[in-house]
């Protein structure tokens, strides 16, 4: 299908009757205002990391063989130093080469996500297996020592580094800046979710500099979030519409008309202008390490893998909560100690509280907190329930009377969860994790809701760094199902590290 006279254009074309005379206006709007930089922003932020690997991954080669021959009392060179410096020049060389092959700069992986953290883990493992098995092999006695060194203070260095250029470039995009702008097109609703969405996450990188819909509604400039979108809804074709925005990247939200063929035209059409192609998956519960392409002769296969609810990875899990969970609890200990006072000090009642949630397979289990509320605060929860403002079938209140004075503070820093640590080494919650439901809540719960019971309710989750009480029902509910189809490692470790960000700032916290 040619998109300058196929099916696709001339829906535009009646988009563009039914949008009006705005048209026209927001087009010289985006030529007014369009910022000639945004598209050098990644070469720029992307030199800089090449000059910072490359100042990193030589600080570490020179600690490591100044550390090798300092323990070893070795004064002068010699044949040896000599064979070391030429092994670390190989390493240094080794490793920025893969580091650039393997694409852990990639403008796509910047920014957002595990996929930049993997990478680079894996091309600092390859640097150093590869020069080891070879010396291995030869039998020469150049490894141990030297690598004991380099091989985790450049792990350390190479992902500290990278989390810091991740926070600049975060910092950078809240303010409106290093952001790629992109073209929407698709059908209204789909289209709608995308720049939600989109907008949502800054951190992604995409800023909607036009859209395209297949399908025209009248009024819709008028509606939101449309109303701070330039439509570029007009006779004119895509390509015409990307030259004019400026934008690098074009996101196929939904279905096209004209079916994949639409699409493969307009890949080729892009492909000549040097604009990227992003499709918006159908698949919007799940995560990319489940799905899996198989080429067969023309026909492209996504294989999706099933969810893991059990198995070698649960295994890990649990270590890791048992292990974390005993650290924090032996150095939380004197805090621990010192909350419990004051609870008892600030109201009358106990110091910690004890309610019955819903675990893992709708098995119950009593988790417990420091007490932020009245001791009487059950029996007074019938008379605020006019006042409920929770979603679904939470009960929240921003401003809830039965919180003590001590309790607001600790609710809003999340002290009162920290005895959950108890709950996680006893097997009945996990570190990160669905939030763990009360009985009502769950006797309330609709298809497919109950799938957050596959697997170990969390202290936190994709919920408490996403807004917490802020959220709305079907969002929570949507995230935690996507935590557990989707889970894994790396994400837990962003997770818990995300989480302390989301504690500082309190966002959602009452």
């Amino acid at each position: 299908m040619h998109l300058s006279g196929g099916a696709l254009p001339a829906m535009l074309a009646d988009t563009a009757s039914a949008a009006g005379p705005a048209s026209t206006p927001v087009a010289h709007h985006l030529a007014a205002t369009k910022n000639p930089t945004s598209a050098d922003w990644a070469k720029s932020f992307l030199w800089r990391l090449r000059i910072s690997d490359l100042l990193i991954t030589v600080i570490v080669v020179y600690v490591a063989f100044a550390a090798r021959f300092s323990f070893a009392g070795t004064a002068g060179p010699s044949t040896t130093t000599l064979q070391y410096a030429g092994l670390g020049l190989l390493i240094v060389a080794l490793w920025n080469l893969d580091l650039e092959i393997f694409r852990t700069r990639e403008r796509t992986v910047v920014g957002a996500g595990a996929a930049e953290y993997r990478r680079v883990l894996n091309s600092t493992l390859r640097s150093f297996g590869a020069p080891a098995i070879v010396l291995i092999v030869f039998d020469l006695q150049l490894v141990r020592g030297f690598f004991a060194v380099a091989l985790p203070l450049g792990i350390c260095l190479l992902v500290a580094s990278r989390w810091m250029w991740r926070n600049w470039l975060g910092r950078q995009r809240a303010r409106g800046r290093s952001l790629s702008g992109a073209v929407v097109v698709g059908e209204a609703k789909d289209v709608r979710y995308v720049i939600t969405q989109l907008s949502r996450n800054l951190s992604a990188g995409y800023k909607v500099a036009g859209v395209a819909l297949t399908t025209p509604q009248d009024q819709i400039r008028l509606q939101a979030p449309w109303h701070e979108v330039p439509e570029m809804a007009n006779s004119e074709d895509i390509a015409s519409t990307v030259k004019r925005t400026g934008a690098q990247t074009v996101i196929v939200a939904g279905k096209l008309p004209g079916g994949p063929a639409a699409v493969q035209e307009l890949g080729w059409r892009l492909g000549d202008m040097s604009c990227e192609l992003v499709l918006a998956s159908s698949l919007t519960n799940v995560a990319g390490p489940r799905v899996h392409f198989r080429p067969v002769e023309g026909l492209p296969l996504m294989h999706v893998e099933l969810p893991q609810y059990s198995g070698g990875k649960h295994v890990i899990k649990r270590a890791m909560d048992v292990v974390l969970s005993a650290v924090a609890l032996l150095l939380l200990a004197p805090l621990l100690g010192a909350l419990a006072l004051i609870v008892r000090l600030d109201s009358h009642g106990p110091s910690f509280f004890h309610q019955e949630r819903v675990g893992r397979n709708g098995k119950p289990f009593t988790m417990v907190k420091f007490r932020s509320m009245v001791s009487n605060a059950e029996q007074l929860r019938e008379q605020l329930a006019e006042a409920n403002e929770g979603s679904g079938v939470l009960f929240k209140l921003s401003s809830d009377p039965r919180v003590t004075r001590a309790g607001q503070w600790m609710r809003r820093y999340s002290l009162d969860e920290l005895p959950q640590f108890w709950n996680v080494l006893l097997g009945h919650m996990s570190l990160v994790g669905p939030r763990p439901p009360l009985a009502t809540e769950v006797a309330g719960y609709e298809r497919p809701t109950h799938r957050r019971l596959l697997i170990k309710p969390g202290i936190t989750g994709l919920w408490q760094i996403n807004g917490r009480s802020d959220l709305e029902w079907n969002e929570a509910v949507r995230l935690d199902l996507y935590y557990v189809e989707n889970w894994s490692l790396t994400g837990d470790t962003i997770i818990l590290w995300r989480t302390f960000k989301a504690v500082y700032r309190s966002t959602g916290a009452y």
